[in-house]
């Protein structure tokens, strides 16, 4: 898994893709077992067929983690998954090869995460109260 990740951060294609903040909180809430369980079902109905409708645009650039994590993965087409991983076209993809593909795209998820952890809220400053000013007589 290391080695794969290793070898897609040297694309400059694929090493341009982070998480926004947004699908970075949303993962963080959702938690790993969910977005795992999203990772297996957008894989398999998005590139899982032997000819998945609209292959090379089936996969959007944003709007779940998933969806990046593909992107930088090449997990986003029957193409891609060709070219990087040699899972060829044409057949439907067993559910080893769709753990596999699904347990890089956890991977580089849950490494996306780490290097951009949550980071503290920045100290609010407490201001004390302004005293009413007493009426002039």
């Amino acid at each position: 898994m290391a080695e794969t990740l290793e070898r897609l951060s040297r694309s400059q294609f694929r090493a341009k893709f982070v998480l926004t903040d947004k699908d970075r909180a949303y993962a963080r809430a959702k938690g790993k077992e969910t977005i795992d369980r999203h990772a297996h079902e957008m894989l398999r109905d998005r590139v899982g067929a032997a000819e998945p409708k609209n292959d090379g645009r089936q996969t959007p650039w944003r709007g779940h983690p998933v969806f990046t994590a593909q992107h930088a993965t090449a997990t986003c087409c029957r193409g891609c998954i060709e070219k990087w991983h040699h899972i060829p076209k044409g057949r439907p993809l067993t559910d080893e090869e769709v753990n596999r593909l699904a347990d890089l795209v956890m991977a580089w998820i849950e490494r996306d995460l780490v290097n951009h952890p949550i980071h503290p809220a920045h100290p609010v400053h407490t201001v004390q109260p302004v005293q009413p000013a007493r009426p002039v007589r």
